[in-house]
C-alpha cells in the first residue's frame, strides 16, 4: 500500500514540476484588472463588442499533445458559475490565440481547434455580462496542456462534459483572472 501511495505522490510531483513554468497571459488584459467593454457580451442587456481577447502561453509540460482553453465566471448567480468560452483540440505547436478568435464560425482558430458550447448555448466566445450593480465578477482564463492529440467530444456536448474530458487528460494548466462589472 505504501509503495502505491508513494508512486501516486511521485507521479503528482513530477506533473507539478513539469507544469511549474507553464504561463498564460494576454496582450489585451492585465491579470486581476478590469476588462475593457470591448470584451463584454452583446445581448441580455449588455452592449459590448463580444470580442475574445488574444491569449499567449509558454512553458507547456513535457509530453503535451494538444491544448484546451476555457473562460469561467465563478461569481455568476447560477449556483454553478458560467462558462464563457471553451476551445479544444488546439495543436501542441500552437502557443497563442489571436484577438477575436472566439467569433462564431471563427476563421482564425488554429487548424483542428474546435469551440465547445458555452452557457450562452453557442459554440463561440460569450463575453462578460454580469448583473448591473453586482460587485465585479472574476473571469478565470485557463489553458490546459493535454496528454492526447484530440478530445473526442460530441458537437453538442455541454461545457461540463468538456471540462470533465479536459481534466481527465490534463498534464498541467496555467491561469490568470480578469474582472468585469457593470454599474447600476
Amino acid at each position: 500500500m505504501r509503495k502505491i501511495l508513494f508512486a501516486i505522490i511521485l507521479a503528482s510531483l513530477t506533473t507539478l514540476t513539469y507544469a511549474a513554468g507553464f504561463k498564460l497571459s494576454s496582450p489585451e488584459l492585465k491579470a486581476n484588472a478590469m476588462m475593457p467593454k470591448s470584451f463584454e457580451f452583446n445581448g441580455f442587456g449588455c452592449s459590448g463588442d463580444n470580442k475574445s481577447p488574444a491569449l499567449k502561453w509558454s512553458g507547456a509540460p513535457k509530453g503535451t499533445k494538444s491544448f484546451a482553453v476555457t473562460v469561467y465566471d465563478p461569481d455568476a448567480p447560477t449556483g454553478s458559475g458560467w462558462w464563457h468560452w471553451v476551445v479544444i483540440n488546439i495543436p501542441a505547436d500552437v502557443n497563442e490565440l489571436p484577438s477575436n478568435a472566439g467569433a462564431a464560425n471563427s476563421t482564425t482558430l488554429p487548424a483542428g481547434a474546435v469551440q465547445g458550447h458555452t452557457d450562452f448555448g453557442v459554440a463561440a466566445w460569450g463575453g462578460p455580462c454580469p448583473p448591473q450593480g453586482d460587485k465585479p465578477h472574476r473571469y478565470i482564463f485557463t489553458v490546459y496542456a493535454l496528454k492526447t492529440d484530440k478530445l473526442d467530444i460530441p458537437a453538442d456536448a455541454t461545457a461540463a462534459l468538456t471540462g470533465y474530458m479536459i481534466h481527465g487528460n490534463m498534464l498541467g494548466k496555467a491561469s490568470f483572472t480578469a474582472k468585469y462589472g457593470r454599474a447600476k
